[in-house]
């Protein structure tokens, strides 16, 4: 793993950081290609439960794919599906990692960055952060993966607006659409997001995954109507687990309960 990536844990939270505070964190094609094994690496990693996604430094979450990368990696079709496949696969990691996932946005949040922030289970932005998608600006099309989950957080009319405005909006308009969960002024960002994230890791990891697998069904097919018996079967699983047992034995004992296994 290079320095542009940086990996760290803190108890069972376990923190991946975006490291090129210069270029307010601009996501190059190799960063792509590492990310996609960092979250794949932290969903089989047992001693996290919850996965914190930061920029480095004060500026950026992330100001979005190095344009750098451009010549080399999008400067046609042909080159560009590759491209994309490397970011799609690191947003798809993201969202297949089965620990609760949680984008810590501080300033800049726009195009790729942004891109891979709707892919993370929440977002949570500090006052004064600021968020777009200015393909438009660019004469680039973003892909179906991105804006279908776009979509599912926004609605088409805002995702819309959006992406035919290219506009950068600011961290209050955000939240209004539901593109963050919420807003905190910048000096309490990082104590409020893992407090937060202890919070979430002290709960049954079983239930985290099952509801995350619950929702990405429920996102792919809002019908119901194409579900496979595995997927019909999910929530009923957890009352075989030792988990569920653990937290009915420690609600009857009225203490806190210890849930083990990743």
């Amino acid at each position: 793993m290079g320095q542009e990536i940086l990996v760290g844990r803190r108890g069972t939270v376990s923190t991946v950081t975006l490291n090129r505070p210069e270029q307010r964190n601009a996501i190059s094609y190799q960063m792509w290609l590492e990310l996609a094994d960092v979250f794949r690496q932290l969903d089989g990693d047992t001693e996290t439960r919850v996965v914190v996604l930061r920029g480095a430094g004060d500026a950026a979450f992330s100001a979005g794919a190095d344009i750098k990368d451009f010549e080399a990696h999008r400067s046609d079709g042909a080159k560009a599906r590759e491209y994309s496949a490397a970011a799609e696969g690191a947003m798809q990691a993201l969202a297949a990692c089965s620990r609760p996932t949680i984008a810590m946005i501080q300033g800049y949040c726009v195009g790729g960055g942004c891109e891979l922030a709707i892919f993370a289970d929440m977002r949570i932005a500090a006052t004064g952060s600021k968020f777009g998608i200015p393909a438009a600006r660019l004469g680039i099309v973003i892909g179906h993966r991105e804006v279908r989950r776009l979509v599912a957080l926004v609605g088409p009319g805002a995702a819309m607006h959006m992406l035919l405005s290219a506009r950068t909006l600011e961290a209050d308009e955000a939240l209004r659409i539901g593109l963050v969960d919420a807003v905190v002024p910048v000096a309490e960002l990082e104590g409020h997001i893992y407090a937060l994230a202890e919070e979430i890791a002290g709960l049954a990891p079983l239930s985290h995954a099952g509801h995350k697998r619950v929702l990405a069904s429920v996102l792919e097919d809002p019908s119901l109507v194409s579900l496979s018996e595995e997927e019909r079967d999910a929530p009923f699983r957890a009352f075989d687990s030792e988990g569920y047992r653990e937290g009915v034995r420690a609600f009857l004992e009225k203490r806190k309960p210890r849930f083990r296994g990743g």
